[in-house]
């Protein structure tokens, strides 16, 4: 969009007067583009030298910020509408920071001497909490070089103490884990399974994440590939297999907390305790905030169950006080003064939370049963040949469907094996059925019942990524965007008689 059309939408931008660029790239004709449209280009080089012309005249004001000031808008990912600015103030993040901190203090406090790598988007709620904690405790932050498939080298190279990722990359960093474990054979092998046998066992009954022996014959070679001083990883964004965060905990010898939050709370809601041998919820809220369960009585979800259930809603300090500008979204995220979150949860014996269900994205089948899409698609994004996967369901039927993207590693190694290429893979009856028996043994795991088994597939080759608009900044799939781009393919699966059954 040129700036001066994006001057005219709507007057959107009418009050936009400079544009600051981080990188030494406007051009000539960039600048006399922006001055036609009454903006004024910048480079940050040439803002820091404004500045310090301004602090050798005598002329500069500071005003101290308020502990109510906004420190930025964070824009939520926008996976079923626009995003929506979230105001956050000084107070909500160093609330978030303190309170993380303070949960994670017997792995020891981040200090000037602890680091992480950063590559989450900056919209990322995630990224925002953990970068957070970096400025309030000093913690250094390292950037990573652009290409996420690089992220290992990158950390071979700044070595981070703490890591944090969300489960898409862990999932990733398992399979080729466990692939490695599957390919040793012999005496190498028996060494291997024995070793992950010895520490799961270990780990289970409290005694810990190290072993003297093991750690120095199998294990270290694991720690290597986050770059071998990881002490802490932290988990959050989505829900995560506890059979990755179990494997994963002894792979690299390091914890792995797993926190659960909102854009709209500061990211910093709930933590795990360190050492807690048990895995699947999220532990207790932390000290910035407060939680209810709010019933839901048409998905059967009420705080009178045992144990109880209901969508958790947030109170405290941490919360945000509304969406930049957007009155009517502000109004809908709030129930007496207590903030939604879409989620079902339920409160454990112990006082942990458990993410259960979805109360947000989910739709109903015409025989009036209620389904979470998103539910379903953390569940069969742990199948090996699945990369992304996007479940979809009308009203009108009475069955899913799902579209798949291949992972290529998983595709490629099938290809090779059984002379198939990649290309015809997505149209392959035998192939597709490898795909969805290996569906099955995950919705098996994940206890699916019937209508949660999709009756249609689409394979494809192609990645969903931001570039085609099916991804958010945060990598969260756009679901509206997906039902227009994908509109004609969802009439032709629904068209054509069911295919797909599952091996009893």
């Amino acid at each position: 969009m040129k700036l001066e059309d994006a001057e005219q939408d709507e007057q959107k931008m009418q009050r936009l007067v400079n544009l600051v660029c981080f990188e030494n790239a406007i051009t000539d004709e960039m600048r006399s583009e922006a001055e036609k449209a009454g903006i004024t280009l910048y480079t940050m080089e040439e803002v820091i030298m404004k500045g310090r012309e301004v602090q050798k005249a005598g002329n500069a004001t500071i005003n101290e910020p308020e502990a109510d000031d906004i420190y930025c808008f964070s824009y939520t990912s926008g996976t079923t509408g626009d995003p929506k600015g979230v105001k956050l103030s000084h107070k909500m993040v160093i609330g978030a920071a303190f309170a993380v901190q303070g949960r994670m203090a017997n792995v020891g406090p981040m200090t000037t001497e602890d680091m992480y790598i950063s590559y989450l988007p900056s919209a990322h709620s995630f990224e925002q909490a953990v970068f957070g904690l970096s400025l309030v405790y000093g913690m250094r932050c390292g950037f990573f070089g652009g290409n996420v498939l690089k992220l290992t080298e990158d950390m071979q190279i700044l070595k981070p103490t703490l890591f944090p990722s969300v489960p898409r990359l862990y999932n990733r960093i398992y399979g080729k884990l466990q692939d490695k474990v599957k390919e040793a054979s012999g005496v190498k092998g028996w060494l291997i399974n024995k070793a992950i046998a010895a520490k799961s066992f270990y780990h289970k009954s409290g005694q810990g994440l190290t072993h003297k022996v093991y750690d120095k014959l199998v294990f270290s070679k694991m720690k290597s590939v986050l770059g071998g001083n990881v002490r802490m990883m932290i988990t959050g964004s989505a829900p995560i297999s506890p059979d990755v965060l179990d494997f994963l905990k002894i792979a690299f010898c390091s914890d792995i907390v797993e926190g659960y939050g909102m854009t709209e709370t500061c990211a910093g809601s709930f933590v795990t305790f360190p050492g807690d041998p048990e895995t699947g919820h999220v532990g207790g809220p932390l000290q910035n905030v407060k939680i209810r369960l709010r019933d839901i009585p048409e998905m059967g979800y009420m705080s009178t169950n045992d144990p109880p259930k209901g969508e958790v809603c947030f109170w405290g300090p941490s919360i945000m006080k509304g969406y930049f500008r957007n009155e009517e979204k502000t109004a809908e995220a709030f129930h007496n003064d207590w903030l939604l979150s879409g989620d079902v949860g339920m409160v454990l014996p112990n006082g942990a939370l458990k993410i259960v269900d979805r109360a947000k994205n989910i739709f109903k089948l015409s025989q009036g049963e209620y389904i979470a899409p998103e539910k379903l698609e953390n569940v069969y994004v742990t199948s090996q040949y699945i990369a992304q996967n996007w479940v979809y369901g009308d009203s009108l039927r009475d069955y899913v469907i799902i579209f798949v993207v291949l992972d290529p590693e998983a595709a490629k190694k099938y290809s090779e094996a059984n002379g198939v290429s990649v290309e015809a893979m997505p149209t392959d009856a035998k192939f597709i059925e490898a795909v969805y028996d290996d569906m099955m043994k995950c919705a098996k795991e994940g206890k699916l019942n019937s209508l949660e088994k999709p009756k249609q597939m689409m394979l494809l080759n192609d990645p969903w990524t931001i570039e085609n608009e099916y991804l958010t900044p945060t990598m969260k799939m756009k679901r509206n965007i997906a039902k227009i781009k994908l509109a004609e393919e969802i009439k032709t699966m629904y068209e054509q008689p069911v295919t797909l059954k599952e091996k009893k």
